[in-house]
């Protein structure tokens, strides 16, 4: 099998270096790719919003599998032009990638499929805007429709700047979301879908804030860890029953088969599941997580998701270990990233036991030297027999690795490794969990305190 990667990112990254380790995979190639994945695979330049040139370069390549990595070349409609060219694409269609495109798509097909979500209203202007915080009150959470790569969202106690947030997608043409609050820990659970039948990986938890404790601006992710031990028995049942069937269904009933990465953003609130948001691909950056301890190939996996044969594919296994990452980002981030700063320590880094280091925003300058090109510029993942361990692993590889300003949270996991992370107070026997063992990837196990990560 021939795979091209289609992205430039950490999540890409990740896809890469786990087809790499597939050995039904006989060449992997990537595009735009970063200075990281350059190191591990030949890279090629292509304008990934262009469908026609991505379908260009995987004829030019023989490609016998095309993996998306980005909701931007989704929203294109680059899997429509592979699938046209009658090449295997692992990615959604245009019309099914609405489920990310548009959170106002999202929400009508939850909707029509009875999955159990917040509510909300569209406004398309300030005084809808304000009437709808006021109908639902502090905190407030306000969404881009759009895509905003993930940080479109602002959940915040003062109004006023709830009401600016949605002036300013206005300004910008487009129109916002405004829900209720949602309480309780939140959950990525990562749905492989062939457009008939899904399969689950192993769910995480990623961290949207810059600071510790939750603190400061969303950004696009700053760490993830998974498995999650403080998970209640059935979980992921629960979801792929409640969640991800109904909503895999409705899109094929409509015409639009959903193949690819359905991502459910959940949160276990006291009234039980309910879906924040969905995402048309991996979300970043748990796939860096997740992949770590999947033992299962990943290109056959994908491979039968695109030509719709899931439900032949082999049972996913998984490494016993715990996987932290954790987010290096550039100075100055969320808001105006410094980009070209050099970065020293990388290799050592990767040499450490446990350790692997993924890139994100890096490039190599007119010197050869290795630069900081993103925001988000590499993650350091460790693994570990627990939580404790896989934390100690990761952050030693943060220790060695230098940037100029750069900026990384502390506090990736360490609740969950210190038992604090739980349901909400009052979910017993709310949230409709079978009692008993999962057949889901993990065994979970409960909780004890809430906690609120933010959205």
């Amino acid at each position: 099998m021939k795979v091209l990667v289609i992205g430039p990112g950490g999540r890409e990254h990740a896809i890469v270096r786990a087809l790499l380790a597939d050995p039904y995979v006989s060449e992997v190639r990537c595009a735009p790719g970063n200075a990281g994945i350059a190191a591990d695979v030949p890279v090629h330049a292509v304008d990934a919003q262009d469908p026609a040139a991505v379908v260009a370069l995987a004829r030019e390549l023989g490609s016998t599998l095309v993996v998306i990595g980005p909701e931007a070349p989704l929203a294109a409609g680059a899997a429509d032009a592979l699938a046209a060219a009658g090449i295997p694409v692992f990615g959604p269609s245009k019309a099914a990638a609405q489920l990310e495109a548009s959170k106002a798509f999202a929400k009508e097909i939850m909707a029509e499929a009875g999955v159990p979500t917040a509510m909300a209203r569209v406004a398309v202007n300030t005084e809808e805007a304000a009437d709808a915080l006021d109908a639902f009150g502090a905190p407030y959470v306000v969404k881009d429709d759009g895509l905003a790569a993930g940080k479109g969202v602002v959940v915040t106690q003062d109004r006023a700047e709830a009401l600016a947030h949605a002036d300013s997608c206005f300004a910008a043409g487009g129109a916002v979301l405004i829900e209720e609050f949602l309480d309780g820990p939140e959950v990525s659970l990562f749905v492989v879908s062939d457009g008939k039948h899904a399969v689950p990986l192993a769910p995480a938890q990623d961290f949207k804030r810059i600071s510790d404790g939750d603190l400061g601006p969303n950004t696009g992710g700053m760490g993830a860890y998974t498995p999650l031990p403080w998970l209640p028995a059935g979980f992921v049942d629960e979801v792929m029953e409640r969640v991800a069937y109904p909503t895999i269904r409705e899109m094929e009933r409509r015409g639009t088969p959903f193949v690819g990465v359905l991502y459910c953003g959940l949160a276990l609130t006291r009234r039980g599941i309910r879906v924040i948001e969905f995402n048309a691909r991996f979300g970043d950056p748990e796939t860096q997580a997740v992949l770590a301890r999947l033992k299962t190939p990943l290109g056959g996996l994908l491979h039968a998701a695109a030509t719709g044969a899931l439900d032949d594919a082999e049972q996913l296994h998984w490494r016993p270990d715990s996987a932290v990452a954790v987010v290096l980002a550039s100075a100055n981030y969320p808001d105006a990233p410094v980009l070209g700063d050099p970065l020293a320590g990388v290799e050592e880094a990767e040499a450490l036991e446990g350790v692997s280091v993924l890139h994100a925003g890096t490039s190599r300058n007119d010197a050869g030297e290795l630069v900081s090109s993103g925001g988000r510029v590499l993650a350091v993942v460790g693994l570990g027999a627990e939580l404790h361990a896989a934390r100690g692993a990761a952050y030693r590889g943060v220790d060695r690795i230098s940037l100029a300003g750069g900026q990384h949270r502390t506090d990736i996991a360490l609740r969950a490794a210190e038992g604090a992370v739980g349901m909400p107070a009052g979910t017993a026997g709310a949230a409709g969990f079978t009692p008993g063992a999962a057949h889901s990837p993990e065994p979970a196990g409960p909780g004890s305190a809430a906690d609120e990560a933010s959205l």
